[in-house]
Order: C-alpha cells, then sequence, then structure tokens
C-alpha cells in the first residue's frame, strides 16, 4: 500500500529497525504515535479505498491495517463522522467477505461510541434517505443500544419527516424512526404495512426493537385495539429463540386482550390459545409463568362467547399444566394450578377444579382419565416428552402419569404395552432414585401383564402404586 511505502520513506533515516517492520499492520502499530492525527486518518481513509473491489491494492493487507485501527479507534480515528461518510460512498463497491467483515465491525464499533453532536452531523451528511447510504444505516442500527441512540436523534423536532423523507417501506428506518417517537405516533398507525414488515423481518434484534415500542403503547386502549389486525405477527414472534422477545411480545398481547372488547378477546383466544402451548416448556421460567397466564386468561375470555369452538383445545392444555404444577419454580406451579382450574370452569368439571386448587397431582390425573378416556393415548404421547425433563419431579410425574394411563388405553395389545415399557426404560438408570424406584416398578407391571395376558387386573396394581 502506498501510504505504507510513503512510511517507511519517512522514517527511513531513524533509529528504528525498519527491516523488523514486514507488514502494513506492523507499520501501523511501530509508527502510528509519530504521525500527526491528520495522518492517522489519511491511513484509515488508504485502508478503506483500498477494500474497493476496483482497487489493486492487497484487500487483506487493508483489512489488517483497519484492524489496528480498530483496536485503538479514539487514537487513530479523530473524525468519526468522516469515515462513516466514506463508509457510505464506497460501501456498495466493497463485496469481499472479509472487507465487509471489517467494515461491520468498524460501523458498530464507531456509533456505539458516538456523542449526540456527531450522531446529528451524520445524520445531516449521510441521512438514511439518501440510497448510498441505507445498506450502512441498516448494520449500524442492528444493535439495540446503537439503534436507541441514533433514533433520539432522529426523533427531535422537526428531523423525523426530513430525514426519513423518501425512504422505501421495507427498510427499517422509517418505521423505527416513528416508533421511538412516542410523543406523537399519529404517523405509525396510519399505514400498518410497516409494522408488518418489521415484525416478519430476520433480525432478533429488530423484533426486540419493534416490540419495545409496542408495549409501550399497547398500554393505551386506543392504540391497543388497533394492533389486533398485526397480532398474527407479533404471535409469530414467540418462535424467537430470544427470552427477551418472547417477553415483550406476550406482554404486548396481554394488553391487547385486557383492551379489547370482551367479543373480540374471546376470537383472538380461539384464533391463537393453542399457540402458547409450546412456551409451557421454554427453557426461561419468565417465559413460562406469562404464557400460562396469558392461556388462563383467553380460557377465561371464551367462556362468554365461543366457549364451544374451545373445548378440544383446552383439553390439549391439561396435560402440560398439569406436569407445570409440579414444578420447582413455585411461580410456574401456581400459575399452572390457576390455568387448571380455569379450564375446568369453562369444561364444566367440578371435580377437577377442586383437585387443583387442592393440588392433588395423581387425583387429578385419575379424574383426567376418566373423563376423557378418549383422548388417552393423545395424553400418552404428551406425556412422554417429560420423561427427559431436567427437573427430577417433572420426570417422576410422567412415569407415573404413564403408568396410570396404560390402565386406561384402549389398545391394550403386547405391542403397544412394549412402546411404553421402551419409553420407561432408559429411566431405570436415572440419576434420582426415586425416579428409577417408580420406573422399575411400573416396568414390571407392565412386563407382567404383557406376558401373562391379564391386563385388566395386573394394571389395577399400577393405580395402588401411584395412590
Amino acid at each position: 500500500m502506498e501510504k505504507y511505502v510513503q512510511l517507511r520513506e519517512k522514517f527511513q533515516d531513524t533509529d528504528f529497525a525498519l527491516d523488523n517492520i514486514s507488514s502494513p499492520t506492523d507499520c501501523a502499530k511501530a509508527f502510528g504515535g509519530y504521525l500527526r492525527p491528520a495522518e492517522r486518518m489519511d491511513v484509515v481513509l488508504t485502508a478503506l479505498e483500498a477494500m474497493v473491489d476496483s482497487s489493486i491494492y492487497d484487500k487483506e493487507a487493508a483489512c489488517s491495517v483497519m484492524a489496528v485501527a480498530m483496536e485503538d479507534h479514539a487514537f487513530w480515528i479523530s473524525d468519526k463522522t468522516q469515515i462513516i461518510t466514506s463508509i457510505c460512498k464506497n460501501f456498495g463497491s466493497i463485496t469481499t467477505k472479509a472487507a465487509r467483515h471489517c467494515l461491520d465491525s468498524l460501523l458498530l464499533i464507531l456509533t456505539s461510541q458516538m456523542p449526540a453532536e456527531e450522531v446529528r452531523n451524520l445524520l445531516k451528511s449521510s441521512p438514511p434517505s439518501d440510497s448510498n447510504a441505507l445498506d450502512v444505516w441498516e448494520v449500524m442500527l442492528c444493535m439495540p443500544r446503537t439503534l436507541e441512540k441514533v433514533l433520539k436523534e432522529l426523533t427531535k423536532g422537526s428531523q423525523l419527516s426530513r430525514l426519513v423523507e423518501g425512504v422505501t417501506e421495507d427498510t427499517c428506518i422509517l418505521f423505527l424512526a416513528l416508533m421511538a417517537k412516542s410523543e406523537d405516533n399519529r404517523d405509525f398507525f396510519g399505514d400498518l404495512r410497516h409494522l408488518k414488515t418489521y415484525l416478519k423481518h430476520p433480525s432478533v434484534e429488530m423484533h426486540a426493537v419493534v416490540l419495545r415500542g409496542l408495549v409501550k403503547l399497547s398500554e393505551t386502549r386506543e392504540k391497543a385495539r388497533r394492533m389486533q389486525v398485526v397480532l398474527p405477527e407479533i404471535m409469530a414472534t414467540l418462535q424467537d429463540a430470544s427470552t427477551d422477545v418472547k417477553i415483550k411480545a406476550l406482554f404486548v398481547i396481554q394488553n391487547i386482550m385486557g383492551h379489547v372488547k370482551r367479543k373480540e378477546a374471546s376470537s383472538i383466544a380461539v384464533r391463537h390459545a393453542e399457540e402458547l402451548l409450546p412456551l409451557f416448556v421454554d427453557e426461561s421460567s419468565a417465559v413460562q409463568v406469562s404464557s400460562i397466564c396469558l392461556y388462563r386468561d383467553m380460557v377465561q375470555a371464551v367462556r362468554w362467547c365461543h366457549w364451544r369452538r374451545m373445548k378440544g383445545m383446552v383439553r390439549r392444555g391439561l396435560v402440560p399444566l398439569l406436569f407445570r404444577m409440579s414444578d420447582e419454580n413455585q411461580d410456574v406451579a401456581q400459575a399452572a394450578k390457576r390455568a387448571i382450574v380455569q379450564t375446568a370452569n369453562l369444561l364444566c368439571w367440578n371435580d377437577l377444579r377442586e383437585l387443583a386448587e387442592k393440588k392433588e397431582t395423581w387425583r387429578i390425573v385419575e379424574c383426567l382419565l376418566q373423563r376423557d378416556q378418549s383422548r388417552v393415548e393423545e395424553y400418552l404421547q404428551q406425556s412422554q416428552p417429560y420423561l427427559q425433563d431436567s427437573q427430577a419431579a417433572l420426570r417422576e410425574e410422567a412415569v407415573r402419569f404413564i403408568g396410570l394411563a396404560a390402565r386406561y388405553l384402549r389398545d391394550q395389545s403386547e405391542e403397544k404395552l412394549q412402546d411404553i415399557i421402551g419409553a420407561l426404560r432408559p429411566l431405570a438408570s436415572d440419576t434420582e432414585s426415586s425416579v428409577q424406584c417408580l420406573a422399575a416398578q411400573t416396568t414390571l407391571i407392565l412386563g407382567t401383564t404383557m406376558k401373562t395376558g391379564t391386563s385388566r387386573r395386573s394394571l389395577r396394581a399400577l393405580c395402588c402404586l401411584f395412590c
């Protein structure tokens, strides 16, 4: 690189051992302290220009020099706005993977350190509405802290409409700017296509920012009611890996449910309650509690209308809730108990409600199996994943449930019983002795039943075992 050659020439008459400086990285580290701020800026700008696809200079060397600058960016880069403006100018012409990764890292470092005045300068020199700068802005705004800082400047005074003018609906800038402008959200609600677009964005960070704004907006009755149109997109974010995103989404849905009319809440419950069931086994106890509480509210909402359409679904929710009643986290266990009570109210199963209130879990199992014998096979399938649960109490409950369910199976063929025994067998080496013992006894009884063919009599022993 030319700057590398110039630096060697500049210091060839000094006492430095130039023969030991064999690369642009070594040169930058050795002589950086002897350059004026403007000269150090020139080095960084030259490295940036060398990354352009049409440049004849070594891209790897340019990335090496840039890496040195990033190690101490305050020393090497005296004018962040100038560097970012240059990046905006050349970004579209830099396509090599290493160079783009280098630029992405540099952009995130610079914007995270920018004071408000420099952010304002950058917005003026390279506004989001500039098509050349748009890709750069999307990189810079992928981190929530950087995004929040930039949006504070975007939403000051009359800058908003001027800066975002011309931004297309498939980019994030317009929507996020409007979301941040919490004192005046009328523009945001004027066209909900932006909200749909950004809730479908593949970035988890994008979902977090959008939902952060929706949490605040959904606290207002009028705005929460208008969010019903994008409820499917909000529900879809519950599939994200991020606990933060799921918690925010659940909070927004809870607010919507609380603000809409009774019939609207009932319709929402019928459409979306089943989507909450997978969250009952989420790795986060906070997500479990929030999802179970929301589910309970949805079950309550259909008591006044649509309750017939909901009966089948709430039966599918009973087994997951039953296991969560034995959760070591008391908040989860309490939430599950209340949800079962609410389900029992909907189904008019008074005995189930009373047993849930007393927390008599094994008797709840008996009640469920006796009342819903046509679903025993389905309940067995639902219970088997809990045999691998990280909590010993839930594994023990799963063994107990499966043993009792075997008694009520319509299909008590040798093949079916063998499948159940096969599912229980690994628990013979469980780390908890209580689980080992219960699994061994259950397997023994089922094995005896299979060999003798006296299914009903032997399976009654399972009921005695669990009582």
